[in-house]
């Protein structure tokens, strides 16, 4: 498995972790945590510290049922953090479906947009992601927060999301943006349901057949939790599924994933070496030293 490249991103030989900074007051797994400007810049260093090769700021919670924010608000949580981190080194991508927040976060430094809705939500993003030539994650979603889990109805999930990705990225480039700005994430948990995040996990081969680097999100989720859940059918906490994720990691950077965005990134950074590991060891070559990494700092 030979990882891509990605235009402007680390280049590492070996799957890249993004970590997770939510500038909000509710999001789904640590709402609340990191709101501060301050606290969220500092949380941003210390996941570079820990092996971060992108961090993921956002500023707009994302969870089922979640209230969207204003466009002011979001700018004011999102803005200052970003730039703070860019000035720093670290590369940064804005976590938006807002084409005006993606601007005047490649204006203050990010290097990559991460739209969860791929362009749906704001008609205006993909036009603006082409003028800044900067990387584009482009999620399969079916709909706002709000009503997300009554559109996960999938006759054969693999093909239709495969197919429903097909056809952003088509509108996409139409829009002007370029082949090697794009990078895919099947949105587990967008409009999905446990067995439907399974399927493409268990797939991420036939995602990858589309031709573009794919980014895997499954850190926290609910599915995780609902598999782990106690005996009397309690779901584990958000915090409680972190082990599983470092399984899903391994896993997915094995089957071609090029990035995984987590919320606790030193195991997973240690994951995704002992992926690349095994498998350099598994094609024949001379072994994975991880010298091209910088490793945790």
């Amino acid at each position: 498995m030979t990882t891509r490249h990605v235009r402007g991103m680390p280049e590492s030989g070996r799957c890249l972790v993004m970590g997770v900074v939510n500038v909000t007051p509710d999001s789904f797994s640590d709402g609340g945590q990191w709101f501060d400007v301050d606290t969220a810049i500092r949380h941003g260093l210390s996941l570079v510290a820990e092996g971060a090769d992108i961090v993921d700021v956002g500023g707009e919670s994302t969870r089922p049922g979640a209230a969207r924010v204003s466009l002011d608000e979001e700018l004011r949580r999102v803005e200052p953090v970003i730039r703070a981190l860019a000035q720093e080194g670290v590369a940064v991508s804005v976590d938006t479906m807002r084409a005006e927040v993606a601007e005047a976060a490649v204006e203050a430094g990010a290097k990559l947009v991460n739209d969860v809705s791929g362009g749906l939500a704001d008609p205006a993003m993909p036009r603006v992601v082409a003028a800044t030539g900067v990387p584009y994650v482009v999620m399969h979603w079916r709909g706002h927060s709000r009503d997300m889990d009554s559109r996960a109805m999938y006759t054969d999930v693999v093909t239709e999301v495969a197919e429903e990705l097909r056809k952003r990225v088509d509108s996409v480039l139409a829009e002007g943006v370029s082949e090697d700005q794009i990078v895919l994430d099947p949105g587990l948990g967008f409009s999905k349901q446990a067995e439907h995040n399974w399927a493409l996990l268990a797939h991420i081969g036939t995602l990858n057949e589309l031709g573009y680097p794919l980014i895997i999100g499954a850190s926290r989720k609910r599915f995780l939790g609902r598999l782990l859940a106690d005996a009397d059918g309690t779901p584990r906490p958000f915090s409680g599924s972190d082990d599983a994720t470092l399984a899903v990691t391994a896993l997915a950077a094995q089957a071609g994933a090029w990035c995984v965005r987590v919320h606790h990134v030193a195991a997973n950074a240690d994951a995704v070496r002992v992926a690349a590991a095994w498998t350099a060891a598994t094609e024949g070559h001379a072994g994975y030293s991880g010298h091209v990494d910088k490793g945790r700092g």
